[in-house]
């Protein structure tokens, strides 16, 4: 249903509530799916009226929907059974067994069992799970809480468990409205006049001339509420709601519709319904009537005076104090008036053979010589522009062919091919995707060279999948498709799990542009009939729903920036319509003059640093200048195009791909594009460090003009200190060239060189894949047995990432090249600590894994509490705060013995078994924040928020000795800073983090052996991890990078920046909070981030390691320069 119908229901909904309609109202509900009632399911369930409790749900969800739904049903039924069984009724029992149960043993054949077999107790509460089974009044009040939990925690009864706040009786108001101006608006007005119905307008009869009373003093039927006015009636009908607070980029396509050009103007939703545009209604933009020019020049100016300086832009400029920075005249658009037509890619350098006709390409968005390219025999190549070489290829083929639909399996059997429709790389560059003619999208995972890995295969749609592209709502990476069926899909990228549907088009979708405005997510579609549609990410329709110009089949593209909207396409008689979109009034602000009027195929375009715009028309490719509707310049590439060539620009604008006739791809470039290709074609290709030059990633740089600086530079010839280097985010092997050494003796410490690690491309990297609220990640571990990842969120949930057996992971281990599911058992239940009264988000959270992974001990500031992580039920829970668990380690030995680090500053060793403390261990003056086991010692090392280490022995439980860190000069922690503890493999070494050092202790005598106290720029360390062979360090850091260090020198010999491993969300700052080693592989760890994601990182294959450790003749210390201080001697 539409909007507008939704709210009609509401509205008839309170109607026949004050009309005293009960039965009615239910029914509506339930019908509608729009509102649940929660006072009326409750009736039902105290008064066990069960068919009607199902049936009323049946309108709102099904059994197999999802977990809480599957629970609920459960419930609901084994409650059926249970009062059958207690009233002695056993063939009721065994009718609701079979017919209501049974469809649950699927999911959990051992629950059914244990419930059949309550038929053979003469009481069920014989069974020691039921044995508090009190009365039936009791036993339903008990289930109806828990049922309740669930309904709200059900996603399908968002939005549903409430009425919209409504004056009484809206709907009589909005009639006596309706009424009220049709009176108005007769011809002869009598003052009194006699409504007899409503079905049909009202108008009065001839009458003496007496003039009609104003509609709010005169009420036609009842009491109507004085308003300060009424809207206009307009082709919305007389049903017209105040539409909300919108984003600018749908407000005026929603509320202001032009009706004389856009005759289509929908009677659809108008509004969004959405609590958080706050923002937006802090500052609306309106736009100047007396100025187009300046129609962005508003109340988002600030914003783009702060967006990141085009390329080129001088340091100089971007310091004038703000009241003589450059202002945008008429005909100047953002300050850009230095660009000139010479800036644009027209010289042809270098053309690419494909085999086949092109029909899609896209620039990688980190490593910008890196080219896809998708073709009419469904041929996908990467190219790499410097050396000119495909890197890889990969030719349509259905990877499970009995797993697709029968029509589809049709259409391959009499014809084996596909055209690809597009290919795009996802925000990151870790992704591609492919839309094929044929039902099919083929998403594969790019981890630099021809390492493709094939990552999902989704039969999207019936029929050809027109088009594809990314989108990050609620912080999750999805692909969005359209197709030849009308429909636009949603599928979470990391899943594949369908995740919306949007249908409405009346014609094939044709393209979508997902797009966003403030925290506003949406999507624009446009159909092959011309239609423009826009959809928010939930089921409520369309929002808007236009005509393009010309009734074209249309494509739309945002600026760089994300300000301006414009779109190309052409119509069935070969006409071509650019122009650009007024957002606040949803209306073509300006039409671009120069495409053809008899174009062959649809003209496809591109943008590109918020100033060009290009199209391939007429076996040409012809550039605007945005802020002109002339035609700027055109050039034929050498000759060879098509007549409507696929264009494509580079990120920065300095390349750009053009189809050719003879099936290749020609390169263009401008000065810049020029150089960056000769810099590149002399070297040895090597997919994990393109893109390290400033002018292809140059916000990794710091400055955008330093491209001729860098080009070119060998390692030899100037002794830039290595802190310099690290600024300028280069590395030793990111340029081919070796420096010319005349003495083959000289010391090799000279060209030893920190790794940098600034691309995702650069490393194996995976984002885990996450169903569930995101909530910063507290604690982070792998499984002893290395097959999964354990995360404790700060609202007390944990979360479960298993790795399953395939060819591609023939052993099930943690890896980053395979996706894990995040796992549940089919109760759907969640391991949740008990928080008490506490805000688990003060909270300290704590856990421990036992040594068979079988149990895990896990408290949030509430009470400590035994999970079993197979069933995730709850074991048991004990010790209540105060004071509250801030630490928790298994006993080496022994897993019922448990040492519990206390807020009180106290250690608790308490046995499991007997659910007794053996004894207290007092020493430290601030909370635990830290212990660790020797065996081989037979002690306990504790770390405390006061900075200080002890040692206890475990024999007779006795502090043997202590020591305070030694805070480097010149630093100061907080009052209660985390230190953690961690042994070395050999039981021996203890390695120590602190949040201004790493230190390696020898115990049990606590001798400071080591100190590494990072730079300042990196911010303070959050965590720190030896790995599983205890030869590294992996440490990260509040500024978002980890470091690795050599853990016999504590040298840092690789920095992995942010960058690495993005955020979806780049808007918000993230850096990880803690940090964990796979159990097996030494070379893989996990980051546990502020913003809820779980990230594995490995290096590249091709590498097998984290960089390399500088020669020993450099010295042991740490290195200043290399972004460390401190000292290596044994320091006490």
């Amino acid at each position: 249903m539409s909007s507008l119908s939704r709210e009609l229901v509401f509205l008839i909904l309170q109607f026949l509530e004050e009309e005293k309609f009960k039965e009615t109202v239910h029914k509506l509900e339930q019908e509608s799916g729009f509102f649940f009632n929660m006072r009326c399911f409750e009736d039902m369930v105290t008064n066990g009226e069960w068919e009607e409790v199902e049936k009323y749900l049946s309108g709102f969800t099904k059994v197999d929907d999802n977990r809480y739904s599957m629970k609920i049903f459960f419930e609901i039924r084994k409650q059926k059974y249970l009062e059958a069984l207690d009233k002695r009724d056993r063939a009721k029992a065994v009718d609701v067994l079979v017919k209501d149960l049974k469809v649950f043993a699927a999911f959990n054949e051992e629950l059914f069992k244990e419930i059949t077999q309550l038929l053979t107790l003469d009481n069920f509460r014989d069974n020691e799970q039921l044995s508090k089974y009190g009365d039936t009044k009791s036993a339903r009040g008990i289930m109806l809480a828990e049922l309740k939990k669930l309904i709200e925690a059900n996603p399908l009864f968002r939005d549903k468990l409430q009425l919209p706040p409504l004056k009484n009786s809206r709907l009589r108001t909005l009639i006596n409205q309706s009424l009220n101006w049709q009176h108005q608006l007769c011809k002869n007005p009598r003052p009194n006049p006699d409504i007899k119905t409503l079905f049909v307008d009202h108008s009065c009869g001839t009458s003496n001339g007496a003039r009609a009373p104003s509609p709010v003093t005169n009420p036609l039927m009842g009491a109507v509420p004085k308003a300060g006015g009424f809207p206009p009636l307009s082709a919305h009908g007389p049903f017209q709601p105040t539409p909300a607070a919108l984003p600018t980029s749908l407000a005026g396509w929603m509320a202001n519709p032009s009706p004389l050009p856009h005759p289509s103007a929908s009677a659809g939703p108008l509004g969004l319904a959405a609590a958080n545009n706050a923002a937006i209604l802090k500052r609306p933009r309106t736009p100047p009537t007396n100025n187009p020019a300046m129609d962005y020049q508003t109340a988002d100016s600030e914003h783009v005076l702060k967006r990141s300086r085009p390329f080129g832009l001088s340091d100089e400029v971007h310091n004038l104090p703000a009241s003589i920075l450059p202002v945008a005249y008429t005909g100047q658009s953002h300050g850009q008036s230095s660009y000139t037509t010479d800036d644009l890619p027209k010289t042809v350098v270098m053309t690419l053979n494909q085999g086949s006709a092109v029909k899609s390409m896209d620039f990688h968005p980190l490593q910008q010589i890196l080219l896809l390219v998708g073709t009419n025999m469904g041929d996908v190549m990467v190219w790499e522009l410097g050396s000119r070489e495909r890197i890889a290829l990969r030719n349509f083929k259905v990877w499970d062919l009995g797993a697709c639909s029968m029509p589809l399996q049709a259409s391959l059997t009499s014809d084996y091919t596909a055209s690809v429709n597009r290919v795009i790389w996802s925000p990151d560059g870790t992704l591609f995707g492919i839309a094929y003619s044929k039902h099919i999208v083929h998403m594969y995972s790019y981890h630099g060279g021809d390492a493709l890995q094939n990552h999902l295969e989704i039969e999207a749609h019936a029929g050809s999948v027109n088009d594809l592209a990314f989108s990050y709502p609620s912080k999750q990476l999805c692909a969005v498709t359209c197709g030849e069926d009308r429909l636009i899909k949603v599928w979470d990228a990391h899943t594949g799990t369908k995740l919306y549907t949007f249908e409405g088009h009346e014609a094939p979708v044709y393209s979508i542009c997902p797009h966003h405005k403030e925290n506003i997510q949406f999507i624009f579609s446009t159909a092959t009939d011309g239609k423009i549609k826009a959809w928010l990410y939930d089921n409520l329709g369309s929002r808007v729903d236009y005509d393009a110009p010309g009734h074209s089949s249309t494509m739309m593209a945002y600026s760089a920036d994300g300000t301006r909207l414009f779109s190309c396409g052409t119509n069935k008689e070969g006409e071509s319509f650019l122009v650009e979109w007024n957002e606040s009034e949803g209306a073509v602000k300006r039409t671009y003059h120069g495409l053809g009027k008899q174009s062959v195929g649809v003209v496809q375009f591109d943008t590109t640093k918020n100033r060009w715009l290009a199209a391939g028309d007429e076996s040409l490719i012809k550039f605007w200048d945005m802020d002109r509707d002339r035609l700027a310049v055109t050039t034929e590439a050498g000759g060879s195009l098509p007549a409507s060539p696929c264009v494509r620009f580079h990120k920065e604008g300095i390349l750009l791909a053009v189809s050719t006739n003879d099936n290749g791809v020609k390169i263009l470039a401008n000065a810049d594009g020029t150089r960056l290709l000769r810099t590149m074609e002399n070297r040895t290709f090597d997919a994990s460090r393109v893109a390290s030059v400033a002018v292809v990633k140059a916000p990794a740089v710091g400055t955008f003009g330093l491209a001729s600086a860098t080009v070119g530079t060998s390692i030899g010839d100037q002794a830039t200190p290595v802190a310099a280097m690290v600024a300028m985010n280069t590395d030793s092997r990111s340029l081919d060239i070796k420096p010319r050494i005349a003495d083959e003796s000289v010391d090799k410490s000279r060209i030893w060189k920190l790794t940098e690690i600034n691309e995702a491309s650069q490393c194996r990297s995976l984002r885990l894949p996450d169903s569930l609220p995101t909530m910063r990640v507290s604690r982070l571990i792998y499984t002893n047995s290395g097959l999964a990842i354990l995360a404790l969120a700060s609202n007390a949930v944990h979360k479960l990432w298993k790795w399953q057996r395939n060819d591609r992971n023939l052993v099930g281990k943690a890896t980053a090249s395979v996706v894990p599911q995040l796992w549940q058992p089919p109760s759907g239940i969640l391991m949740t600590n008990d928080v008490s009264d506490t805000n688990p988000e003060d909270a300290v959270p704590c856990f421990a894994l036992s040594k068979n992974d079988s149990y895990v001990m896990s408290a949030s500031g509430g009470k400590i509490s035994l999970f079993n992580m197979m069933t995730f039920k709850t074991m048991t829970t004990f010790m209540p705060p105060p004071p509250a668990a801030t630490f928790l380690a298994f006993h080496p030995q022994d897993n019922n013995i448990i040492a519990i680090g206390m807020e009180d500053s106290s250690i608790q060793i308490y046995n499991v078994r007997v659910d007794e403390v053996k004894t207290k261990l007092k020493g430290h003056q601030k909370r635990i924040t830290g212990l660790a086991f020797s065996h081989a010692l037979n002690v306990l090392v504790s770390s405390g928020a006061d900075s200080q280490l002890c040692v206890w022995s475990t024999d007779i439980w006795e502090k043997q000795a202590s020591k305070f860190l030694q805070i480097p000069s010149g630093r100061a922690a907080v009052p209660l800073a985390d230190t953690r503890v961690q042994f070395h493999l050999d039981q021996i070494h203890l390695l120590v983090v602190h949040e201004t050092q790493i230190a390696i202790y020898d115990a049990p005598k606590l001798e400071c052996l080591k100190q590494w106290v990072p730079r300042e720029a990196s911010g303070p360390i959050t965590h720190a991890t030896y790995s599983c062979d205890s030869q590294s360090i992996y440490v990260s850091f509040e500024d978002g990078s980890v470091g690795v260090l050599t853990a016999s020198t504590l040298r840092l010999r690789c920095r992995i920046n942010p960058t690495a491993y993005p955020s979806p969300n780049p808007s918000i700052r993230v850096y990880p909070l803690v940090i964990a080693a796979h159990p097996s592989e030494s070379n893989q760890f996990a980051l546990g981030l502020t913003d809820g994601g779980v990230h594995i990182l490995e290096p590249l294959e091709s590498e097998g390691k984290w960089g390399t450790s500088p020669p020993t003749e450099n010295g042991a210390g740490p290195s200043t320069a290399s972004g460390a201080g401190g000292s290596d001697q044994p320091q006490s």
